[in-house]
């Protein structure tokens, strides 16, 4: 339960800008110095998580635990699926017991009901699955353990900008803390608020195109890619034709869409990947576009914005180690 680097894509009308990733060379960066000079905790993980409050879940065998910004282990390897710390409080579990531990580690809220999914708090509640995986139904709980809006929904995300995204009968929409609906489902899929817009898809899943609405439902960057990502620090990644790029808030291209992969800006960077999933190399660029940190990586997280580390991977998905980079 460990947030990674995938995602989707999307189309635009603008047309894109011809030329590649800037090379290395010509970003003055030295890849080797790079790599050695940023690493901030050794690749030694079997897996890594994001930094939060901070703290971070890595794997070390078959179980999970939380390292500080040192790379040592405060919360000892203990779980079965462990979260990122949001609020104070991490979703994790051993066994069948879930819940949600504090920073000593500790099971502080184990909720009464049969839960299959734990969402962080956001906003003071956190989206749960009541019920089986296939069969169960979405709500939301406080911290103290109480369902203050009862689980019925198809699926749920996080609270952002007062707002959650849920989904019923097929259709993806929004909801107030309340539990009141405010924009009613009508997206093919939809995500969370950010920056005060949030991703649509018009049209069916498979063929429909990707915008913005503000909050009041009302599309404010027209349907136009084959997939779009929240905004931050201003910008938010968007696919044409296969590639990404970034478009402000305006829905005008601000870097040309030329990357295998992106994701999202952090603390003025954002990891793209040059080559393909298999092969390819994850590296960082600016919000002008410009590569700051060259394509070494086997895998780059996004960098945490509360403690400027980002998770890269060193090595294959199946032998390779987790480690941490400073911006």
């Amino acid at each position: 339960m460990l947030a990674a680097c995938g995602r989707q894509t999307q189309n635009a009308q603008v047309p894109p800008t011809p030329g590649a990733v800037k090379s290395a060379a010509s970003a003055g960066v030295d890849t080797k110095a790079s790599q050695n000079n940023r690493m901030a905790i050794a690749a030694k993980f079997d897996e890594a998580g994001p930094f939060s409050d901070g703290l971070a879940a890595v794997r070390a065998g078959a179980k999970f635990g939380y390292i500080n910004k040192q790379g040592t282990i405060v919360i000892a390897p203990q779980f079965d699926f462990a979260g990122a710390f949001s609020e104070g409080l991490a979703a994790a579990g051993i066994g069948a017991k879930n819940g949600y531990i504090d920073k000593q580690g500790k099971f502080v809220l184990t909720p009464q009901f049969e839960t299959a999914d734990l969402l962080p708090f956001s906003e003071g509640l956190a989206a749960v699955r009541v019920g089986e995986f296939l069969e169960g139904k979405w709500g939301y709980m406080d911290k103290q353990g109480k369902l203050l809006i009862k689980a019925q929904f198809d699926q749920a995300g996080s609270f952002s900008d007062g707002l959650a995204v849920v989904a019923m009968d097929g259709k993806w929409g929004y909801i107030d803390n309340q539990g009141k609906l405010v924009i009613a489902p009508q997206f093919a899929s939809a995500g969370s608020f950010a920056e005060g817009l949030a991703t649509v898809r018009v049209g069916d899943f498979l063929t429909g195109k990707t915008g913005f609405i503000d909050k009041q439902g009302k599309i404010a960057i027209a349907s136009q890619f084959e997939s779009a990502f929240p905004f931050h620090d201003g910008l938010a990644e968007v696919s044409l034709d296969g590639k990404y790029g970034y478009i402000d808030k305006q829905g005008q291209m601000a870097i040309a869409p030329r990357f295998d992969f992106a994701d999202s800006f952090s603390g003025g960077l954002a990891a793209f990947r040059a080559g393909d999933e298999e092969t390819g190399k994850y590296g960082f660029i600016d919000t002008k576009g410009n590569v700051v940190i060259a394509p070494q990586y086997d895998f780059a997280d996004m960098f945490s914005a509360s403690d400027g580390l980002a998770a890269v991977r060193v090595g294959d998905d199946k032998t390779g180690k987790y480690g941490y980079i400073r911006q």
